[in-house]
């Protein structure tokens, strides 16, 4: 039986209607989805296929737009593909102002893969019940973190799409359109020391700007806000894997149990074994339940703050630019009043001056635009996620108290056999 496990690693594809992870609707849908209330540019993924080292989407937009050839088309991407798409965004100055969405998480279904491999070696210490249904529920686990996956990459298309500016950029279009493949490579060596330092000095000019104090009270309650959120939304985001992992382990536990009971059911040696059969699918029952709240609450909310560890993050990265923007025109103030008590390239100094300027204003500009609608963005998505978890929550407990009192009234309606009885 262990030889028929890795199919589940070949290709589970998402087409449109029930298996589309944007299409799933109620318990499996995404809280990070956009609405669009702008149709004139559309983009999803209408179809994703999984191989061993790599996932293929299928891009699919629908648009009204002249600067596109069609109004109907589909290319196939990389995930790579989706990073250098935001790394263009990331890089490009003209979006200084702009809160850039994050990038999607690479797809990785090495923990999947090893649970199922581990599945496989011990496949002759288990019965062939427990085996049958600790494999369809990795096989579920897969298919979950699949479609997560790829909603995750259709919400950060989605987001490009919606926004006024960035829908525009040239390289958006490329990706949306060009039907060959990018050829985008993963970065060698010497590109990922130059990406470290970069970071590296990234965070030390960070440092020393962030002790900068904004004469713009909107700015500097951001700056404050958004350092402290982040850290607790990321605190919480760690909490809440932990609690669903715990969760997820709790329903997995009742797989032995049920497998256990079953047995004795199934003996002919005592009076008991109606009613264990009935103990035994009440308990099955049950570790269904606990597994879809697991599930829920890994959906609704892990998945929800994780998100928004990264979305918070790409925050502070636009008030760090907008203070070294200010740092820089500060900068150019002092040049020109240095240049203008000596009397030596004044021209120059007034056109730098100038220059930083216009750049504060125009990043202060649409900065606050951005951290406004980011938080309007947020606080819906906050209480989407958790007025839907609470619906689910209350669901399933409604659910679980349903199958225990039928259990209670189907138990004690049943005829106890005593064991001589069945001697004789």
């Amino acid at each position: 039986r262990s030889s028929d496990i890795p199919y589940v690693l070949s290709s589970p594809k998402m087409m449109d209607g029930a298996d589309h992870p944007d299409k799933l609707g109620g318990e499996s849908k995404t809280t990070t989805d956009v609405d669009l209330t702008d149709t004139t540019l559309v983009v999803d993924i209408s179809d994703a296929l999984s191989e061993q080292d790599k996932v293929k989407f299928t891009v699919h937009t629908k648009t009204s737009l002249p600067e596109f050839k069609k109004s109907d088309f589909s290319v196939v991407r990389l995930h790579e593909e989706f990073v250098w798409l935001h790394d263009r965004y990331f890089e490009n100055e003209d979006y200084a102002g702009v809160l850039i969405p994050p990038a999607p998480p690479r797809p990785d279904f090495d923990e999947s893969r090893e649970k199922l491999y581990k599945l496989g070696q011990a496949e002759g210490t288990l019965t062939k019940v427990e085996f049958q249904k600790m494999k369809a529920e990795l096989e579920a686990e897969y298919l979950a973190t699949f479609k997560k996956t790829v909603a995750m990459h259709e919400v950060f298309l989605s987001r490009l799409a919606a926004h006024p500016t960035l829908r525009n950029d040239s390289n958006f279009k490329v990706f949306l359109e060009y039907e060959k493949e990018l050829n985008v490579r993963g970065k060698n060596k010497k590109e990922r020391f130059g990406s470290l330092w970069k970071d590296l000095t990234k965070s030390v000019d960070e440092a020393l700007v962030s002790s900068h104090k904004d004469s713009d009270e909107f700015f500097e309650h951001e700056k404050t806000f958004l350092v402290e959120y982040n850290k607790r939304v990321k605190e919480a985001a760690r909490a809440g894997f932990r609690m669903t992992r715990s969760k997820k382990g709790v329903a997995d536990c009742h797989i032995p149990i049920v497998a256990t009971v079953a047995t004795l059911g199934t003996s002919d040696t005592h009076g008991l074994s109606k009613f264990l059969n009935k103990l035994s699918d009440l308990l099955e029952k049950v570790r269904k339940l606990e597994g879809r709240v697991a599930s829920d609450e890994d959906l609704k909310l892990t998945d929800l703050l994780r998100y928004y560890t990264d979305d918070t993050k790409a925050g502070k990265d636009l008030l760090y630019r907008r203070t070294r923007s200010m740092v820089n025109f500060e900068n150019t103030n002092k040049a020109l009043e240095k240049a203008r008590t000596k009397g030596k390239d004044v021209a120059t100094a007034e056109s730098n001056q100038q220059k930083a300027k216009d750049k504060f204003e125009h990043l202060s500009e649409v900065g606050k635009r951005e951290l406004q609608d980011f938080k309007t963005r947020r606080l819906a998505a906050f209480k989407k996620g958790l007025v839907e978890l609470s619906e689910l929550e209350l669901k399933h407990a409604r659910q679980q108290i349903k199958l225990i009192a039928e259990f209670i009234g189907v138990a004690g309606s049943l005829e106890y056999t005593p064991a001589k009885a069945i001697e004789q």
